[in-house]
């Protein structure tokens, strides 16, 4: 078996998955004073403190920091890799069916990263999709980081202007050397566009874009480098409202709605 750790970012207690590869990380614990039994992301190397902006990015960081093994991946408390979705329906049967470390230690005999399956969004592009449903400063604001810092990955960025589909959730198992050369390009990106943006002047769910455009850089990282990678289902824990997720997502496209909660 191979040498895999991936961290399951919550900030609830919640069913987690009982494969020895799972660790729990609470993050935003610097923020608050409630336990939760798991592992905190506030010791060490970390910026817990960064959690409503940064969502799970802030667990990532700890385990880039503090976590030993020859891979490091990150989920989360409501969304998980599997190989077979199964037709399982509730909460346990779907957490009993999650990508187990006998199955993670095979795929990664052939590849590099596995990462979630490209998720389509047919209609629009991935840039449109951003710009109808969130604030598009902060993206746009990215594209100039790019341009200034690695403009090598200016052009694979702006393929998200063309691109209809995209790898989502910032879920990920990665060799350690290549999370922390992605890590390192990553957080640098962010912690500039963070001196760049007032996050004060948008409300709680449209402040944590940095998790969001976090999600798209990994695309654009993946592919600017080439890396080998193999693509894996994702199951959601929790039941998706679809009607109340689709009718969203065309009041945002045609009307102009932002987004108001994640779904």
């Amino acid at each position: 078996m191979k040498d895999i750790k991936v961290i399951v970012a919550t900030h609830k207690k919640y069913k987690m998955p009982s494969d020895s590869m799972y660790l729990p990380v609470h993050v935003g614990k610097a923020l608050g004073n409630c336990e939760l039994g798991y592992q905190p992301d506030n010791v060490g190397d970390n910026i817990s403190e960064k959690n409503p902006w940064y969502c799970e990015l802030t667990g990532l960081y700890w385990a880039w920091k503090n976590v030993q093994a020859d891979y490091i991946g990150l989920a989360h408390y409501r969304r998980h890799f599997c190989i077979e979705k199964n037709g399982a329906r509730d909460e346990a049967d779907k957490i009993d069916n999650v990508l187990t470390l006998e199955q993670a230690s095979k795929i990664l005999e052939k590849t590099d990263v596995i990462l979630s399956k490209k998720r389509q969004y047919y209609i629009e592009t991935i840039y449109s999709h951003y710009k109808h449903t969130m604030y598009v400063e902060p993206l746009d604001e990215t594209r100039k980081i790019l341009k200034e810092k690695y403009p090598e990955y200016l052009k694979e960025f702006d393929k998200l202007h063309k691109a209809t589909s995209a790898h989502m959730f910032n879920m990920f198992i990665m060799k350690k050397e290549i999370l922390n050369d992605y890590c390192t390009w990553l957080f640098d990106i962010l912690f500039e566009l963070e001196k760049r943006i007032d996050v004060s002047k948008y409300d709680e769910f449209h402040a944590r874009f940095f998790g969001r455009i976090s999600e798209l850089l990994l695309n654009v990282w993946i592919n600017k480098n080439n890396i080998k990678y193999t693509e894996v289902n994702v199951i959601d824990i929790e039941k998706v409202n679809w009607v109340k997720k689709i009718t969203s997502f065309l009041m945002a496209k045609f009307v102009g709605k932002k987004y108001e909660k994640s779904f």
